[in-house]
């Protein structure tokens, strides 16, 4: 069998590498198996490659240590400024619950000073209350809020307010009473206590303001039912042509009370008030002097002032009285305060009472059964001078009833008319 018929029958065969190294007479030869070429290869190239990544390295190391740098600095920038930005906000509040702190004593020590301002004005207006309550008609007492009251002498008081008030919603209308009332320039979200404690505090305020306010308006209604008062009693008094001391008028000015600055508003209220009634008192005492009232109410009239038929002879006489029917016993009543100066028997008159009121003004009461006054006696009005009977001149009992002044007879008619025009304000 030839060598073609072998390959073709067993394969070619593949002839080692084979490496011969001749130097001079030696001869040197190496037998390469694929494994150990592989081996070496891969180890030249790991070489090559290596190297090649030892000297990329070289090159770019300051560029990669660069960029390197620059990150960790972005990243160290962005650490300083979060924590900058962290810093801030913690002083931004701290600097907040302080400015709070300091809105709330602010605000506290407010409440108190007009707390303790009303509770001074309350004191001032308790004795001037009571006195116009004696002294005029009181107009309508205000309607107080559900978070007031009032007192006897209708003056608003305001209520404790509770922790639950801390949420109670407000009118839109009602939240800048004073410029640094709101601590909140932009409220958040979600209500904070210092929110909650900003519109107590405003509730608060609007009602003392409300208080303020009905105070002032009371006092101005009382002012002005005083000088209604002593306007009428002066009209009737001078349509009647009753003269009144006028040491108490002043000049001949007057208007409506505009005080130049806001915060004298109550000192100027209370001082009209003042003013007004004693005004008022002036003039009820001056009216109290005239002898206004009615010496036998609810019995006629039987005889007036005036030129009448002279019930015994029959001809024209003067009556310097008025007649009044009363029955024997009946309690005769001086219609003025005032001083008795002739007490007993005076010819036609029969038992007689004269009282000295002043300012030129006697009263006499005549025709009396019995006299239970003397001389120099100190009347009130009302007081009993004795009792009514049908002595002296006289066809039947009644109570003869005289008003003099300065000596001249005067009709009392006069008199009880203006007594029935300003009773309700006497």
């Amino acid at each position: 069998m030839n060598v073609a018929s072998q390959s073709a029958v067993f394969g070619r065969r593949r002839e080692p590498h084979t490496v011969i190294i001749a130097r001079g007479d030696q001869i040197r030869h190496f037998t390469i198996r694929p494994w150990l070429a592989a081996f070496c290869g891969s180890a030249l190239a790991a070489i090559v490659i290596g190297y090649l990544l030892a000297t990329s390295y070289l090159v770019l190391r300051d560029d990669l240590i660069g960029a390197t740098t620059a990150r960790q600095a972005r990243m160290q920038q962005a650490y300083e400024d979060r924590i900058s930005a962290l810093r801030g906000q913690v002083d931004r509040i701290t600097s907040r619950q302080l400015l709070d702190q300091q809105l709330m004593e602010t605000k506290v020590s407010e409440l108190l000073e007009r707390q303790s301002q009303l509770s001074l004005r309350h004191g001032r207006l308790g004795p001037i209350l009571e006195r116009a309550e004696n002294e005029v008609a009181t107009p309508p007492v205000p309607t107080a809020k559900p978070d007031e009251h009032a007192d006897a002498t209708g003056s608003i008081q305001p209520m404790a307010y509770s922790v639950a008030s801390l949420a109670a919603p407000l009118a839109s209308n009602d939240t800048r009473p004073f410029s640094l009332w709101s601590t909140r320039a932009n409220p958040l979200p979600s209500e904070s206590a210092a929110d909650r404690a900003d519109k107590l505090f405003v509730s608060i305020n609007n009602s003392l303001k409300t208080i303020e306010s009905q105070q002032l308006t009371r006092i101005a209604a009382l002012a002005d039912n005083a000088y209604k008062s002593a306007d009428a009693i002066s009209q009737a008094l001078d349509a009647a042509g009753l003269p009144v001391d006028s040491e108490f008028e002043k000049s001949d000015v007057g208007g409506p009370l505009i005080p130049l600055d806001s915060s004298l508003v109550f000192d100027s209220k209370v001082k009209e008030l003042d003013e007004a009634l004693d005004a008022l008192d002036h003039l009820k005492k001056e009216a109290r002097r005239l002898p206004l009232a009615n010496p036998a109410p609810g019995h006629s009239v039987t005889s007036p002032f005036g030129v009448r038929t002279d019930p015994i002879l029959g001809t024209a006489a003067l009556h310097s009285g008025m007649d009044f029917r009363a029955p024997v016993g009946m309690p005769a009543k001086v219609t003025a305060a005032g001083v008795v100066v002739k007490a007993g028997w005076n010819g036609g008159y029969g038992r007689m009472v004269e009282v000295d009121h002043g300012n030129g003004f006697v009263t006499r009461y005549g025709h009396l059964s019995k006299i239970d006054v003397a001389v120099g006696q100190k009347l009130d009005a009302g007081d009993i001078i004795g009792k009514t009977g049908n002595s002296g001149r006289s066809t039947g009992p009644h109570l003869h009833y005289e008003v003099r002044h300065n000596g001249e007879a005067i009709d009392p008619l006069r008199f009880l008319t203006v007594g029935k025009k300003v009773e309700r304000y006497l």
